[in-house]
């Protein structure tokens, strides 16, 4: 007998986000993200683990997790205000062309100016409109999900865990004494991203794993110029992410 879904709880779950109808804007069926043209190699595809209520998901999402049995399928409407949030003029901003250097600016380019990532919404001149609002600010979205199944190993819920923050699934952890030692591999130490979510990661492991304490510990290959080599491939990635 199936148990009703709780915050708390680690579930692994495949899912499609709509808008407009039918224009899919994130998905975990990687054929379909090919299809569409959101594929990414740094994409998690299959299915996400996610802690219900911890908020690596929309709120209206995460409410609708809730009450649900290990196997549901089905599909949710999310207003902005527990999606993507309302369209806020403020975050519209008119700067110089100069912004753009050696760039030509035009409608629809995604830019980042002074720190925030927004999209070219009109050119006039030598002054650009940006939009600073998430892109399905003030949008009614769709979620077509299905719960896949729960976790219970605390091993797995830290696999989980990393797979969802970095994208790694093949990790080695120890969980002794109550104690989880998690085995890092040197590509992560050059990672931004992982850099900036370590703490995070470590604060939902102890908040919601049976342990006391985390430990990293970096994990080098045999070969140390395979291990420069994926480094040099990380910092790649990211710069091409910024």
């Amino acid at each position: 007998m199936n148990l009703a879904i709780e915050n708390g709880d680690f579930i692994k779950v495949t899912y499609t986000g709509k808008f407009d109808g039918e224009r899919v804007f994130d998905t975990t069926d990687e054929e379909l993200a090919q299809n569409n043209g959101i594929f990414t190699d740094r994409g998690m595809y299959g299915g996400d683990v996610v802690i219900v209520g911890a908020g690596h998901t929309i709120v209206g999402l995460e409410e609708d997790f809730v009450g649900k049995e290990v196997g549901y399928s089905g599909s949710v409407e999310i207003p902005p205000e527990k999606g993507f949030g309302g369209h806020n003029p403020r975050l519209v901003e008119s700067v110089s062309i100069t912004k753009f250097k050696d760039r030509k600016a035009y409608e629809g380019l995604e830019v980042e100016i002074n720190g925030q990532r927004g999209i070219v919404i009109k050119v006039i001149g030598r002054r650009v409109r940006v939009d600073m609002n998430h892109p399905l600010a003030g949008k009614n979205v769709t979620y077509e999900y299905t719960i896949k199944n729960m976790i219970e190993d605390d091993a797995e819920k830290i696999k989980g865990l990393f797979a969802l923050y970095t994208g790694l699934q093949d990790l080695d952890v120890d969980i002794s004494d109550e104690i989880a030692t998690i085995f890092t591999p040197t590509v992560l130490s050059y990672n931004q991203r992982w850099l900036m979510s370590k703490g995070r990661v470590a604060a939902e492991i102890l908040e919601n794993v049976g342990v006391k304490e985390v430990l990293y510990v970096e994990k080098y290959p045999e070969d140390p110029i395979e291990a420069a080599t994926e480094a040099d491939e990380s910092e790649d990635t990211e710069s091409g992410e910024e």
